[in-house]
């Protein structure tokens, strides 16, 4: 059923023109960066050849991308997240899942697995975009899946932050502001103290996009998805009088 849930929800995104308005503007907005970076990169060449130690392709063209793509999935994945639930509730044709015989999990896990399938895909096409560099240059393999990783990750975080707000109302603009707003809170708080700093997804975020791949930082996000999608799961249930 949670597999079902994931196609429908799979295609009823991409069945959506607003859908492909957003990734043309994301993929323009990438492209646009990644061909600025390859021009400053290559108008330094005659310094990085001076240097002992000169940064290659992937640190100076790749990683920031990657950057870059975390940045603009944190404004848009609200977006997305507004039309799971809050926009069938608007529409009326959230009774029609609730009332029927599917348990409040395979209801959210479908959804987000639906969400996340679309995400991997625009994460995995700035990966290639970045793996086209090897045809001119040497890249650092383990860096690209690092932070290939760290996106993806920031990602699925930020869908299970946008789902838990899309079930909390039914106005799909609230719900989308809602999560862009705490979204946005916590990036801001890699601004501060190390303990501070500790709670922002974007911080854990920064340690994969250099490299650092720890156990504390994948624990960090598994926790923040699960813990959003439980609070997603008990909303459902509640409204469906414990089901």
């Amino acid at each position: 059923m949670i597999r079902t849930l994931a196609l429908k929800e799979f295609r009823s995104l991409f069945a959506a023109p607003s859908t492909w308005w957003m990734l043309a503007l994301l993929q323009f907005i990438l492209a646009w960066f990644f061909l600025a970076r390859i021009d400053d990169y290559l108008q330094v060449q005659a310094q990085l050849a001076q240097m002992g130690n000169a940064p290659g392709a992937t640190i100076a063209i790749a990683s920031p991308l990657s950057g870059v793509l975390a940045l603009m999935l944190m404004m848009l994945i609200p977006l997305f997240t507004m039309r799971l639930i809050a926009e069938e509730r608007r529409n009326q044709t959230w009774i029609l899942l609730t009332t029927a015989p599917i348990s409040a999990t395979a209801i959210v896990l479908g959804k987000f697995a639906g969400l996340l399938a679309m995400l991997t895909l625009i994460v995995a096409a700035c990966t290639l975009m970045s793996a086209t560099l090897a045809l001119g240059t040497h890249l650092d393999g383990g860096l690209i899946l690092s932070n290939l990783l760290g996106v993806w990750l920031l990602a699925a975080s930020y869908a299970a932050l946008g789902l838990y707000f899309s079930a909390l109302t039914r106005q799909p603009i609230v719900a989308a502001f809602g999560a862009l707003a705490v979204s946005f809170g916590l990036w801001m708080l890699d601004m501060g103290s190390d303990r501070v700093r500790a709670l922002s997804p974007n911080a854990h975020f920064q340690n994969l996009s250099v490299g650092l791949v720890s156990s504390a930082d994948i624990s960090y996000f598994a926790l923040f998805i699960a813990v959003f999608l439980a609070l997603t799961i008990r909303l459902i249930r509640h409204e469906r009088g414990g089901r």
